[in-house]
């Protein structure tokens, strides 16, 4: 379907089965929300709805030249959530998506019921040398630094996924790719964190970008019901390195909210 957001743009969001427990999955940075599809090859939605939107600039949704910021992202998840009728939901966000996350449920505690955040960006921010940042903020469009970025932050990618999510990731406009890079480095929304109250699970690998002490300083130990897990082996793309293991993580935490989340 598609939803309009606040500043007159559209998304694009795919909804998956009718449980329910609504959840909302928010792909991170470069990518669209079909980098999803090995998980839910394994997540079916047993008494739940998946509700999948392609963040603006990616995907099938619209390309404006600007609103690439972590409080846009916000008031469009909640726009997305209004559309898909989900009073009350719990998110999974994949690294920048893991940050809006964070956001998202300290901003909306009366409707966030739980989030489980993979390989999640702090809400603080990541310090990047300047390479990095200028590999990261040239790369639209630009397939041969995509594949550079993807090598360096993942371990068990295979070349067809890999190839996959650069066909995707391509696409990605080039706003996008550079203003989402800049909010999301700098970040600056931790102080936020001590309002989230619900449960909140975030899951670490062997992602070289996000290792576990550092998620466990930035991120679990920021916030009141904060818990780790932690996958051994993949890097950054771990629901797609190992989505078997992440989906069962993911639906083992899904399992223990409650079901009639509109109630």
């Amino acid at each position: 379907m598609r939803v309009r957001t606040s500043d007159g743009h559209e998304l694009s969001v795919r909804i998956i089965g009718d449980g329910s427990l609504p959840v909302l999955f928010i792909h991170g940075w470069m990518v669209s929300g079909a980098v999803w599809s090995d998980l839910f090859e394994i997540l079916h939605p047993r008494g739940q709805k998946l509700i999948v939107p392609d963040h603006r600039g990616s995907g099938d949704s619209d390309r404006p030249d600007n609103g690439y910021t972590i409080d846009r992202y916000v008031e469009d998840m909640i726009a997305v959530a209004d559309a898909a009728g989900a009073k009350r939901f719990a998110v999974v966000g994949h690294s920048m998506g893991g940050q809006i996350a964070q956001v998202l449920a300290a901003r909306h505690p009366e409707r966030v019921i739980g989030a489980a955040l993979l390989s999640p960006v702090p809400a603080s921010g990541i310090p990047m040398p300047p390479e990095v940042v200028e590999l990261f903020s040239t790369c639209a469009g630009n397939r041969e630094k995509q594949t550079a970025i993807l090598g360096a932050a993942c371990k068990e990618l295979s070349a067809a996924t890999r190839d996959r999510i650069l066909d995707d990731s391509v696409r990605t406009s080039e706003p996008c790719i550079r203003q989402a890079f800049e909010a999301f480095r700098t970040g600056g929304y931790e102080a936020e964190l001590g309002d989230i109250r619900a449960p909140v699970l975030c899951v670490a690998c062997d992602d070289p970008f996000f290792p576990i002490d550092f998620l466990q300083k930035a991120v679990v130990g920021q916030i009141a019901r904060g818990s780790l897990v932690h996958l051994p082996g993949p890097g950054h793309y771990l629901a797609n390195e190992r989505p078997r293991e992440t989906a069962a993580i993911v639906g083992a935490f899904l399992a223990g909210l409650p079901r009639e989340a509109d109630a």
